[in-house]
């Protein structure tokens, strides 16, 4: 467990070599979520996975939350590890976090792989309203009820239902607290937009989206890869939002060219 300096987070590491690579995950998401890929991509390196602040192993602090906090929650947990810059890989509202880790962090941060994710606030192009009123429902439900209300947003057609299954075993490890799953979309909800601070970033990006999201608009993968300089876009065809679950062995491809193709050219 981290300690200094905010709530306590767990964290964990894997695998072992240059260059790092930080992982963070999505709304109500533990770091166990990475498990599909998780082997892959510490074979040749080593990765640090964390529970962001409110879920699983993390502490639930009091108060209002917000990404600028997430971002720094990362930033110690890169110093806990011993870790002096890394990758980034970060989903959905972790992609949002990672954005912000670049820009607050900017030495910490060797490039962004920023997956199914939006430039956040007014910028970002908006879920459809199914979306909306699934993130937004506050029927009291069992949390097995609450993990297959989302499933329809969540996974390619073609995925198959073990495969779902597995993923819904490893989100229920740790009930997701109601103060956590606000707390996260709250801060989410206030961000403001980051397409003109993007601009300006200076590090080599790989934008990663499924061409059949129903949860984060493809649309706004194109807007995070035109405001960046330099920026590549790489659809995955037919995935859906949770595309390491849906084509693992592509999210693996992708990641894996992206950083060493980076760490080949110094």
């Amino acid at each position: 467990m981290l300690t200094n300096a905010g709530p306590r987070l767990w964290w964990d590491r894997s695998g072992d070599g240059e260059p790092p690579l930080l992982l963070i995950q999505g709304l109500g998401y533990t770091a166990d979520m990475w498990h599909r890929i998780l082997p892959a991509l510490s074979a040749s390196r080593q990765v640090v996975r964390f529970d962001n602040r409110g879920v699983g192993r993390s502490d639930l602090p009091d108060g209002e939350w917000s990404m600028e906090e997430m971002a720094d929650d990362a930033a110690r947990v890169l110093d806990a590890a011993g870790v002096e810059s890394a990758y980034v890989f970060g989903v959905s509202m972790g992609g949002v976090v990672a954005q912000e880790v670049a820009l607050r962090h900017r030495d910490r941060v060797r490039g962004l792989v920023l997956g199914c994710t939006h430039p956040s606030g007014r910028d970002a192009v908006r879920a459809s309203p199914d979306a909306v009123a699934m993130l937004f429902d506050r029927t009291p439900r069992s949390p097995r009820d609450a993990v297959e209300a989302s499933l329809p947003f969540l996974y390619a057609d073609d995925t198959s239902r073990d495969r779902i299954d597995e993923d819904v075993t490893v989100r229920l490890r740790w009930p997701l607290r109601a103060k956590a799953y606000w707390g996260q979309l709250d801060a989410m909800r206030r961000h403001g937009g980051l397409l003109e601070r993007l601009r300006s970033l200076d590090l080599p990006v790989l934008v990663v989206h499924g061409t059949a999201d129903r949860l984060v608009q493809p649309d706004n993968a194109r807007l995070l890869a035109d405001a960046i300089p330099g920026a590549r876009l790489a659809w995955i065809e037919g995935a859906g939002h949770l595309f390491w679950t849906d084509r693992p062995e592509e999210t693996v491809r992708l990641v894996d060219d992206f950083v060493a193709g980076l760490a080949a050219a110094g």
